[in-house]
């Protein structure tokens, strides 16, 4: 058989932009933040992942302008080698101090933060928990290690007593969880999960890609229970709240050492440019000096959570400024999307595998930035287009 005959077999995506209905690699003309264009339409930005809309700050635009000047385009090397730049260095100390943990280290994408860091972890006696709602990057981590891997219904600690209570009592056991479930906009039931963890000798490691810059008043996650310190790992992005690209892990000074020369990701990836690592430090900076964004976001995402529950959509359990709308089907979520499209409002359609049949959703998020009258319009959209397609 050729190996090539899956491609050829696979239509879905070509049908779907033949019937004009195709949602994806949608290439934006303007990116503005709060506002893109696309072939002339100007639509509202209600699909990034720039919850504190620090991707045009001045100061944050500005320091990876000068870092361009000084440093050029690329440090044409893996940190391991010739890719390390004391600015790194500087990035990596703030950052352990801004989440309160000994050390910190950036990886060229949150992706691979989650790739090294765990698959360096987990050895061939070794077990990896997971939340089922858990983000790809996380089970791809645990795939590439040697361990084996076990999963729990979503916030389920319940399921999750009798997972870890299954396994034997001499094995590395690493918990691995969202901070905040980057579709549901929910949170990780931290306070719950770390009793059990302690008593079955399990470690915590908590993905907060969507929860840095966003909760505990842009500390993450476990900074809004208090946590920190029973949390063992935090890890981020630089793609979302800090208006970049790239990621970093934190915790004890041992464990990041070891992953330091442990995690294949990492030594084998070229690092983050000088731009790239200026803008995360600047933005680090703004959400410390301005702690109000992550107030603001969070002040719209519950006004938008509420207006859209009260005009008779489901948006499940979101306590953030990430929105689901959860529809339900395929045909009506990409209907819904196309129309909410057509009249300016941008979001992200989500059908399995990236969430489970009966639960396909568009994925609203919104920005510090966004301002009253563009909520306006965005909700009298959704209300128009709901009644529409037969939603509400």
């Amino acid at each position: 058989m050729d190996i090539f005959e899956k491609c050829r077999n696979y239509t879905q995506a070509r049908e779907a932009m033949e019937s004009g209905s195709y949602p994806y690699f949608i290439p934006l003309d303007e990116n503005e933040g709060t506002e893109v264009e696309y072939k002339g339409q100007r639509l509202i930005m209600c699909g990034s992942n720039n919850y504190l809309g620090l991707t045009t700050h001045p100061k944050v635009k500005e320091a990876a302008q000068q870092a361009i000047s000084r440093y050029g385009t690329s440090c044409t090397g893996s940190r391991f080698l010739n890719g390390t730049l004391a600015m790194h260095e500087q990035l990596e100390r703030e950052l352990a101090d801004f989440v309160g943990k000994e050390e910190a280290l950036i990886f060229s994408t949150g992706m691979q933060v989650n790739l090294g860091t765990i698959s360096a972890l987990i050895s061939r006696d070794d077990v990896v928990i997971l939340d089922k709602d858990d983000h790809a990057s996380i089970v791809d981590g645990a795939r590439l290690g040697y361990g084996k891997i076990e999963r729990f219904r979503h916030n389920d600690v319940e399921h999750l007593e009798r997972v870890l209570k299954s396994l034997p009592e001499n094995v590395g056991k690493l918990i691995v969880v969202d901070g905040v479930f980057s579709m549901g906009g929910d949170l990780a039931d931290l306070p719950a999960i770390y009793p059990i963890a302690q008593k079955y000798g399990a470690r915590i490691m908590v993905d907060d890609a969507h929860g840095m810059g966003v909760t505990g008043r842009g500390r993450g996650t476990a900074a809004q229970f208090g946590m920190t310190d029973q949390v063992d790992l935090i890890m981020s992005t630089f793609s979302k709240s800090f208006a970049s690209l790239g990621g970093f892990v934190a915790g004890d000074d041992e464990v990041i050492h070891f992953v330091k020369h442990n995690a294949r990701s990492l030594i084998f990836s070229a690092s983050i440019p000088a731009a790239n690592a200026a803008a995360a430090l600047a933005a680090l900076h703004v959400i410390r000096e301005e702690p109000e964004l992550a107030d603001r976001v969070n002040q719209i995402g519950k006004r938008i959570s509420d207006e859209l529950r009260g005009m008779g959509f489901n948006v499940g359990n979101s306590v953030t400024p990430i929105v689901p709308v959860i529809i339900g089907d395929d045909e009506r979520t990409f209907l819904t999307w196309k129309r909410l499209f057509e009249n300016g409002v941008f979001v992200n359609p989500v059908v399995s595998p990236a969430v489970p049949q009966g639960m396909q959703l568009l994925r609203t998020s919104y920005m510090a930035s966004h301002t009253d009258s563009q909520m306006d319009q965005v909700l009298d959209t959704f209300k128009k287009v709901g009644k529409e397609v037969g939603i509400i």
